[in-house]
């Protein structure tokens, strides 16, 4: 599976930003997607991620400090996972990586349990 992460940019506090995460290649792997983002000095962190079943049925989960804030969804045609940042604080910037993985689990916000990664792409929010 392949993952090409896009959307990052400069934006203002309060503003908003879409992320976008194609992937391609054996995207039957990608029963869950998800989004972490890591800021420099800070272990990565997990921002969302979305479980999408057989049944076409859909979870998402999202990390407390982005709740209410942030949204995830998937378009399975084009096995394209978005993110939209909403309300946008400094603190929400960092490098946001894009994460697939096969497996359905509890959790889905550990790094270390998702098989394949996208570059990063960089999120910078001004005060």
């Amino acid at each position: 599976v392949q993952l090409q992460a896009s959307g990052g940019g400069l934006v203002q506090a309060g503003g908003s930003l879409r992320l976008s995460c194609a992937a391609t290649g054996r995207t039957y792997e990608t029963t869950v997607m998800g989004w972490f983002r890591q800021a420099p000095g800070k272990e990565r962190e997990f921002v969302a991620a979305m479980r999408s079943n057989l049944d076409r049925t859909k979870f998402e989960y999202y990390g407390d400090s982005v709740k209410g804030r942030f949204t995830i969804h998937r378009d399975n045609a084009k096995n394209t996972v978005y993110l939209q940042m909403n309300s946008l604080k400094p603190e929400d910037t960092a490098v946001y990586y894009c994460a697939a993985d096969r497996h359905i689990r509890r959790t889905y916000s550990d790094p270390g349990e998702y098989d394949h990664w996208g570059q990063g792409t960089q999120v910078t929010v001004s005060s």
